[in-house]
């Protein structure tokens, strides 16, 4: 058994569990070998974590170089964007294991004081190139790289949640129709005409503006949301929550069952009222384009008002959480699809499902990347790059 062999092990074992739960007896079990046997290779799942991440990013890097070296020999700079984009897309296509590594251990991570990128650099895979090639076609802000690799993420995770990939085998048929998806959906957006998507912001932003969201939550679920952001779903305790409240534990429990049950109400409970606030937003217009935008905008004012609420989403964002099935009636992922978008209007329920969870994960992102603050020319970039893609910053 050489060191390779436990790492690719690690990747299989650990990420059918998505690392919530991670121990060696784990993988000692899985290889079939004593637990000591492991020691002799790793001093500690740390010491083997470490290594799994080298070997993401050497294999990741080998990957894309060719794709970054033939981008920068196109003329044409869509293509370069295509090469790039499909190059990546393909890696994780292929490997569900390193896209889950990549989620719960790397992603807006840095590794020895170095990020990712330089880490990638290193190994002869620059992202930057991305940018680079970006800019001699699109008048874009360099944070549109964060929402191009943001929609690659969430459509290639949404691929092989459909396709079962833990269980079954991705073909080669499915991985290049999910590349082709992500660079079409990068490239044009939901492919809006572009006479029907011309708004007017600032009329939007200020009549929205003027509105505010309801009164403060109950004190029990903003001490539980409080203790979220600061500890995240899978560290916090009920001992944290009364503490804030200045309660004993068992006082607690005449509340919430459990840790779970405290977890599921909160979530459930600002949904409903994120919901609610957004489609008051959308109600104040008639025009499909104007209510994506007041929808976007009402979140954003809502979250910018409960800092505690976006840091506790975004661990849903990106981990994987069970709080058990949500009541369809107060599921947020809803909320665009009741909206008459036009390119989606003859479209299949999955295809306006994975729409609007792909709208709201993009908003949570760009939220939680400004540390909660909003502005507005963020969420106006947000609304281009959702109905355009990268067609809407032409030069």
């Amino acid at each position: 058994m050489t060191k390779t062999e436990i790492v690719k092990a690690a990747f299989k074992v650990w990420g059918r569990n998505f690392y919530r739960k991670t121990s060696l007896s784990q993988l000692a079990g899985e290889l079939k070998v004593s637990k000591p046997a492991l020691y002799r290779h790793f001093i500690n799942k740390h010491a083997l974590n470490t290594a799994m991440t080298e070997y993401f990013l050497d294999d990741f890097a080998a990957s894309i170089k060719p794709d970054m070296e033939k981008a920068l020999n196109e003329k044409d700079p869509d293509k370069g964007i295509a090469a790039i984009i499909g190059g990546i897309s393909g890696f994780f296509a292929g490997n569900v294991y390193a896209l889950i590594f990549s989620l719960m251990n790397i992603y807006q991570r840095n590794i020895d004081d170095l990020s990712i990128s330089e880490r990638l650099k290193e190994r002869g895979a620059d992202i930057g190139i991305l940018q680079k090639i970006i800019e001699r076609k699109y008048n874009a802000d360099p944070s549109i790289i964060r929402l191009i690799f943001t929609t690659l993420t969430f459509l290639m995770s949404h691929f092989h949640k459909i396709k079962k990939a833990l269980d079954t085998q991705v073909t080669e048929d499915d991985k290049k129709n999910i590349t082709l998806t992500i660079c079409e959906t990068v490239m044009r957006g939901l492919g809006y005409p572009a006479e029907k998507a011309e708004i007017d912001f600032e009329k939007l932003e200020k009549i929205l503006e003027e509105t505010s969201p309801s009164a403060e939550s109950e004190p029990f679920f903003k001490a539980v949301a409080e203790a979220v952001a600061e500890a995240g779903p899978w560290n916090v305790s009920m001992d944290m929550v009364a503490k804030k409240l200045g309660l004993s534990k068992s006082s607690l429990y005449g509340h919430f069952k459990n840790k779970k049950d405290m977890l599921r109400r909160l979530f459930m409970t600002e949904f409903k009222r994120i919901i609610e606030f957004a489609r008051q937003g959308i109600k104040l217009s008639p025009n499909p384009a104007e209510q994506l935008y007041l929808g976007l905008y009402s979140i954003s004012i809502y979250l910018r008002s409960r800092p505690e609420i976006l840091i506790a989403m975004d661990w849903i964002r990106t981990r994987k959480l069970d709080l058990g099935k949500p009541e369809k009636e107060m599921e947020i992922f809803r909320l665009f699809e009741d909206i008459d978008i036009e390119p989606l209007i003859n479209a299949s329920e999955i295809e306006k499902q994975r729409a609007s969870h792909w709208i709201l994960f993009l908003l949570i992102n760009i939220l939680t990347h400004h540390n909660g603050s909003m502005r507005n020319n963020s969420i106006r970039m947000l609304y281009k790059f959702i109905i355009f893609g990268l067609g809407g910053f032409n030069k």
